[in-house]
């Protein structure tokens, strides 16, 4: 049996996607297609648009068989912790033969060989790191730079390291090389809008050209031609219903956690340096809303969507301690279920007698499945699902709905 690993947010679902699914069954054969899926908030420190479920949908109804979530201490974090999650869960399954993603460059080979420099990285490499990000240079070009100077021959491959997809690939192959996994990796090439191109009329546009239309009030014929008919009517749906998320419905929340906090500081938070924890003190009696304050807060060094995971950080209640705590569970303790095809019951078959970790199908059955250890990093999980939820237009005019009551989506 061959089966496909795709790590994916579906904020939301596009043709691209549909694209990259499609193909990347077609390159390796594959029986089945499993999605590990962000959860309600999203790796650039947002929440996404849709919650999970409706997302999950768009993922089935457009060939997926199995959508797992990611929890949101992966799904909110960086690119190192992000990949982490994502492909311990895949690798622990026991039955993904292939991880397969998309990037700019098309090229595994390239991206395996910038891949295996990172992945052993040396303490002169990690010292000249240091230097020039104590010099103002952001992460992403101190690293670049670092790397160009140790090791010469990358340069020849610098535009590796100036596209999102890229980096995102480079890091899901050194996931791999740290486990020693089995499963090969596979990359398709992105065609149509970069991931910061905003609205275009290419036949594939990113999920953020998406966002920005919707934000921007762009009309209903554009958002229909970017998406598969199958996610667009969800999408419709959600619309009809004032159902979309952004970061400024999280404003109040935020200020709440940030005055709650600010004589002890925030540094316990992941990713929250004492120089950033200060700015925060320092700047909060100029808050306005959560976008404005990433705004006020980012520097020549930390960029606008680092400081907003940190805040996102903040918010959530997630720790450098939660993260320790995860690594020393090798990061994945099970996997939950978020929706499924009736027709892949040979996968899920194949699943419960290969996988090293409890697939979760239903919470109220957590209990007979997980340790304590597990259980404790679900309930983190659900209570930033409540987090959410609490801000949904339909969170003031009816009951609040638990995350215990949510069923598995099957189609």
């Amino acid at each position: 049996m061959k089966v496909n690993g795709i790590i994916a947010e579906y904020n939301p679902f596009h043709n691209g996607h549909k694209y990259q699914m499609d193909i990347s069954r077609q390159m390796t054969g594959a029986d089945y297609t499993i999605v590990i899926m962000s959860g309600d908030f999203v790796q650039r420190g947002a929440p996404a648009l849709l919650d999970k479920h409706h997302r999950a949908e768009m993922a089935l109804r457009c060939g997926a068989d199995l959508v797992l979530g990611l929890p949101a201490i992966y799904s909110a974090s960086s690119a190192e912790y992000f990949s982490m999650g994502a492909v311990s869960t895949l690798d622990k399954l026991g039955v993904v033969t292939h991880l397969c993603f998309g990037s700019e460059c098309g090229n595994v080979e390239v991206m395996t060989k910038v891949a295996e420099v990172l992945t052993d990285e040396p303490e002169d490499f990690s010292a000249t790191l240091q230097k020039y990000m104590k010099q103002g240079v952001s992460y992403p070009n101190a690293r670049n730079w670092a790397m160009f100077h140790h090791y010469p021959f990358l340069e020849a491959y610098k535009d590796v390291f100036s596209t999102p997809n890229n980096i995102l690939g480079i890091e899901y192959i050194k996931a791999l090389l740290r486990r020693n996994s089995r499963m090969v990796p596979v990359t398709v090439r992105r065609t149509g809008a970069g991931y910061h191109d905003r609205m275009t009329d290419m036949e594939y546009c990113s999920a953020l050209a998406l966002r920005q239309a919707l934000y921007a009030g762009q009309t209903a014929d554009f958002m229909k031609s970017q998406m598969p008919a199958e996610s667009w009517d969800i999408l419709q749906k959600c619309l009809e219903d004032s159902y979309v998320i952004c970061s400024n419905d999280f404003s109040d929340l935020l200020y709440y956690k940030l005055v709650l906090e600010r004589e002890n500081g925030y540094q316990k938070y992941l990713d929250v340096s004492s120089d950033l924890s200060d700015r925060i003190r320092n700047q909060l009696d100029s808050y306005r809303d959560f976008d404005h304050f990433c705004d006020l807060l980012k520097t020549k060094n930390m960029t606008y969507t680092r400081i907003s995971r940190c805040l996102l950080h903040i918010l959530l209640n997630i720790t450098q301690e939660d993260v320790d705590f995860c690594k020393k569970l090798d990061y994945a303790s099970y996997a939950r279920v978020l929706g499924i095809r009736k027709s892949a019951h040979e996968l899920l078959g194949a699943i419960k007698e290969q996988s090293s970790i409890p697939l979760l199908t239903k919470l109220a059955d957590a209990e007979k499945y997980l340790d304590a250890d597990a259980l404790h990093m679900l309930a983190q999980d659900i209570l930033v699902s409540h987090i959410y939820r609490s801000v949904t237009p339909h969170f003031n005019t009816r009951s609040a709905v638990s995350e215990y009551s949510i069923p598995v989506v099957t189609i």
